[in-house]
């Protein structure tokens, strides 16, 4: 069974040692294993809550992206994009909002805390509190339930989010799936080694507590000036060191193998400085991430080669987004206008508008690319065959309509209709003639 894992960075700054270990790197090597299909996402709109500055929003898009790419990321095999690219992602924000308790984004911690410093500052509870921030949880819930997540990688402080996501998608289903569920309830992933990594004070490396050490930005000197800043107690070179207390250790743990962290701590137990720790630390950070950064100058210098690849990413996401947003509208009652019965049981001849045939691109579970050509009442008249490139099928099923219906070649499967000498899939040999009005339907423009 394939398995879709879903996580995205917030583009409000330079990428840092913490967004690389605890997140980049790990999502990294779990969008190589079998069975996963990896969707990674530039969380600019998220950006939005705590950035007003237009200017570093575009920086950090550009520097995250190029930091994805240059730790490993392979953009054909996982789903690369920025939220801001998947307009069907805001819709689906306001159609969970409206589904969605406020007493349940009262409890969020973000909010909590926000509400509790206004308190402590002697202000309103509210002051400087935006809608955007209010309700942060909800379009994170977009994000997940958007592309129905299986597993989505979170450090500890965004457990509670991921709990609110699967509370809304439960009550959405509820409300809405007529019995069957239309969110997958996501679940939460986290790596106990470096799930939050400390930063130069100890506490969470955070760009909000300005402790971060850069990753790329600065070089190795930059590295080293950042490492040697790492706050440490006053125990003297010889001095025995408390290794589980250390914030040193703990980032070593993040970058070493086991037997290397171990080696480490019976260094510090036996007496290392804290200088000459230090340095180790940072030799076997730059051993890591050395070989990416020349990656990464070469990609900042070409935004294009970025641009192209983040274009490619969200064609491949919208190829699911869409065939999913049209599923939702349909369940809330957003719905094409019908002709309505007429009296006596009949359909109105006039005033109403005729359903159409239409074609319902999607991503399969074993992440090729497929599209269902529907009949005017709704049953599926053709499943496509899989494609690995989107672009090359969109091409392709545009074709459909000037195939010719008379000279179909029956086979086992059905009536193969191909395109270019290829086939792209099989309608049953009793459905021609609705196969002949959904052509007449794209052709007129009704997919």
């Amino acid at each position: 069974m394939t398995t879709r894992v879903l996580t995205g960075i917030t583009t409000s700054g330079t990428p840092h040692l913490g967004n690389y270990a605890g997140a980049i790197r790990p999502a990294i090597q779990a969008s190589t294993q079998p069975g996963v299909d990896a969707f990674f996402f530039l969380a600019d709109y998220h950006a939005l809550i705590k950035c007003v500055d237009p200017e570093r929003v575009v920086r950090s898009r550009l520097e995250i992206a190029a930091t994805w790419i240059a730790a490993g990321l392979d953009a054909d095999r996982v789903t690369f994009y920025r939220q801001s690219d998947i307009p069907e992602i805001p819709e689906l924000c306001w159609m969970l909002s409206c589904v969605t308790a406020k007493g349940l984004m009262n409890r969020a911690h973000a909010y909590k805390a926000s509400v509790d410093a206004n308190v402590a500052g002697g202000v309103e509870p509210d002051d400087g509190i935006t809608m955007g921030l209010f309700s942060y949880p909800v379009l994170m819930a977009a994000d997940i339930l958007m592309f129905n997540a299986h597993k989505v990688p979170v450090g500890r402080d965004q457990i509670q989010h991921l709990e609110m996501t699967r509370d809304i998608a439960q009550r959405f289903n509820h409300l809405y799936g007529a019995g069957q569920d239309l969110f997958t309830l996501p679940e939460v992933q986290i790596d106990e080694e470096v799930a939050t990594l400390p930063g130069l004070d100890g506490r969470k490396m955070s760009k909000s507590y300005n402790n971060t050490i850069p990753l790329f930005e600065g070089g190795a000197r930059a590295l080293n000036a950042a490492i040697s800043r790492i706050v440490t107690d006053s125990r003297k070179p010889g001095e025995p060191k408390d290794a589980e207390g250390s914030h040193l250790y703990a980032l070593y743990q993040a970058f070493a193998t086991h037997e290397a962290s171990q080696a480490f701590r019976r260094e510090l137990e036996q007496g290392m400085g804290w200088g000459e720790a230090k340095r180790a630390l940072a030799e076997k950070i730059e051993a890591q991430i050395g070989p990416m950064r020349d990656t990464y100058a070469g990609l900042m210098a070409r935004p294009g080669r970025i641009e192209d690849i983040l274009q490619a990413g969200a064609t491949r996401a919208r190829a699911l987004s869409r065939p999913l947003m049209e599923r939702l509208r349909e369940a809330v009652g957003l719905r094409q206008l019908q002709a309505e019965p007429a009296a006596g049981g009949k359909k109105a001849r006039s005033g109403g508008v005729r359903a159409r045939a239409r074609m319902v691109s999607f991503r399969d579970e074993d992440g090729q690319f497929r599209f269902r050509l529907f009949a005017a009442d709704g049953t599926e008249l053709l499943l496509s065959e899989p494609f690995g490139d989107p672009k090359e099928l969109h091409r392709l099923s545009r074709q459909l309509v000037d195939v010719d219906l008379n000279n179909l070649v029956k086979e086992p499967r059905g009536l193969a209709l191909q395109v270019e000498g290829q086939v792209l899939g099989y309608c049953p040999a009793e459905r021609l003639d609705d196969l002949r009005v959904a052509q007449a339907d794209l052709a007129a423009g009704g997919a």
